[in-house]
């Protein structure tokens, strides 16, 4: 049975996450990975078995994500993931690319260079999730670095209008990773794709970020929406 709890250290008191929020985090892992579907049923019995806890921490797990827009609460149905359909990720993947584009706009050539930092250890932590095959690590390095590349801006209502998109782009990151990996056999590409991309920012050539951010790997999955996820009704 999971449980809270904390732990003195030298340097302070240490928090355990609550079991609210360890639920949310393994359920938002579960959704994100595509191990459960867009529109698939929420089971609390099955919930609760998988995770060891009981009903009350879980259905307040399952608000948080309700207000998070990744699940959604139906009468007499209980929860389910949210169903997104092509155009949805027509719409996320336009909005991040206008988001992106600002973000490069304003920050690049990057003045501060402890500010890519956050970048660079992305990159690496990408690429060992890749060599070891471990997909939703690849997912949480590519938004971590996505959400670095922003952050190089320094505009803080950009930086609040990227974060509150950032689970849905999760969402469509995974959808992007199993597609390609079916495409081309492999994700093998992710690690490259973002190191060309950060190099072209370390040298302070907008017009290159701004290139390969126009052409990052998204074409792919965008082109085969419709086989993908199913045409919008």
């Amino acid at each position: 049975m999971m449980s809270a709890e904390a732990f003195q250290t030298d340097q302070g008191k240490v928090e355990i996450p609550s079991i609210v929020e360890a639920v949310v985090l393994r359920l938002r892992a579960l959704i994100v990975s595509g191990d459960v579907r867009p529109g698939d049923r929420l089971v609390e019995e099955r919930l609760t078995e998988m995770f060891g806890v009981s009903r009350p921490p879980l259905r307040e797990a399952l608000r948080v994500l309700q207000r998070d827009g990744l699940v959604q609460s139906l009468p007499r149905r209980g929860y389910i993931v949210t169903p997104i359909t092509a155009q949805d990720v027509r719409e996320i993947y336009s909005l991040r690319f206008a988001l992106e584009r600002l973000a490069i706009e304003l920050g690049v050539p990057v003045k501060d260079p402890a500010s890519l930092e956050p970048m660079r250890a992305a990159l690496a932590d990408m690429k060992a999730a890749a060599d070891s095959g471990d997909d939703n690590a690849v997912l949480a390095a590519n938004s971590r670095f996505h959400m670095g590349l922003v952050s190089l801006a320094g505009h803080s209502r950009l930086i609040t209008a990227y974060e509150g998109l950032r689970l849905q782009l999760e969402l469509c990151m995974a959808y992007n990773l199993k597609f390609r990996e079916r495409l081309y056999g492999d994700r093998g590409d992710v690690h490259p794709r973002h190191a060309l991309l950060l190099e072209s920012i370390e040298r302070g050539d907008r017009k290159a970020v701004l290139h390969e951010i126009a052409n990052h790997g998204n074409s792919s999955i965008l082109d085969n929406l419709d086989e993908l996820i199913g045409p919008a009704t």
